[in-house]
């Protein structure tokens, strides 16, 4: 791509744990549970998530293949919005990181695409400088809350609790900035609450994401995969830090169950609700469990406090 100097941002600074916090759409919908568990898991470590207002749908990975400028146009309205703020955005959801920073890698490696974005952008009175740094929240509590908040926080360890740390494809791939192809931050995170991660080694493995809907065969033998190995691994549940993902692991075990004759029923679970319940957060309100498809009384319980 065509490569300058990009215009000259204003100067950006980090205040205290403040973040621009961009929800996405899944998360405000069917996803809601993992929004909840977020917000309340980063409020208990001392991050202030604050809703970027006025935020729009990011343009995400299918509309990014059919128009792509549009797609970029609409992730960089966000970038606009969340620049003047002065704090990085932080995305819960896989999808939104991605393309938000795919958007942003983009317009600073390419003047025409970034002229063309803010012409659009001029049109509503919006100019992207590009000096916004794109995060994903797992990303901010290993690496600016820490170990050490982290662990302090810890009320209830899920002492004996096996997780099956799930990343995906999105936040490792192709534009991941933190963790990239053989990932670790999850299963550092799950050790410092007391939940001893098993080897899984697809855990960067995609699960067929969308293509669910065009290619059910295809994408049920991918999960079929991820569930068998998680399986064999010993895992009690899986963890995961994507809706998507999240969305095919559970809602689709029954079709995988019947396709190839299996019997796996292996609660995915995202991994700030495990961060909850080690907080001792309500797990009904507070963590948001109770939603399942696959039920996970029989391996949450003990580490429910009595108010949850």
């Amino acid at each position: 791509m065509e490569s300058d100097t990009a215009p000259t941002a204003p100067t950006r600074g980090r205040v205290n744990l403040d973040y621009t916090y961009f929800p996405g759409c899944s998360v405000k919908g069917l996803t809601k549970n993992y929004e909840i568990s977020a917000l309340n898991a980063s409020k208990v470590l001392g991050l202030n998530l604050i809703e970027l207002d006025d935020w729009n749908c990011c343009g995400a990975a299918a509309y990014m293949a059919v128009y792509e400028l549009r797609s970029h146009v609409l992730a960089a309205r966000n970038l606009a919005l969340a620049e003047k703020y002065n704090r990085d955005i932080v995305a819960i959801c896989a999808a939104c990181y991605s393309t938000l920073e795919k958007t942003n890698r983009y317009i600073m490696a390419n003047k025409k695409l970034r002229d063309d974005i803010n012409n659009a952008l001029d049109e509503i009175g919006l100019k992207y400088y590009g000096s916004l740094k794109i995060r994903h929240l797992l990303d901010v509590i290993v690496h600016d809350a820490g170990e050490k908040t982290v662990r302090a926080k810890v009320k209830m360890p899920l002492k004996g609790l096996k997780v099956a740390a799930y990343y995906g494809c999105q936040i490792v791939r192709p534009f991941g900035n933190f963790d990239k192809e053989n990932p670790k931050a999850m299963e550092e995170l799950l050790r410092w609450v007391g939940a001893e991660p098993v080897n899984y080694p697809l855990r960067a493995r995609c699960c067929g994401a969308m293509q669910m809907i065009t290619d059910e065969d295809v994408t049920l033998k991918l999960v079929e995969s991820l569930l068998r190995v998680a399986s064999r691994s010993g895992a009690d549940c899986i963890a995961t830090a994507c809706p998507l993902c999240h969305m095919n692991l559970e809602a689709y075990q029954n079709r995988v169950n019947s396709k190839f004759k299996t019997h796996y029923s292996i609660p995915t679970i995202y991994f700030t609700q495990l961060l909850g319940l080690a907080f001792g957060l309500p797990a009904r309100t507070e963590v948001a469990l109770g939603r399942e498809l696959v039920p996970t009384d029989k391996i949450l319980t003990p580490y429910m406090t009595k108010s949850g």
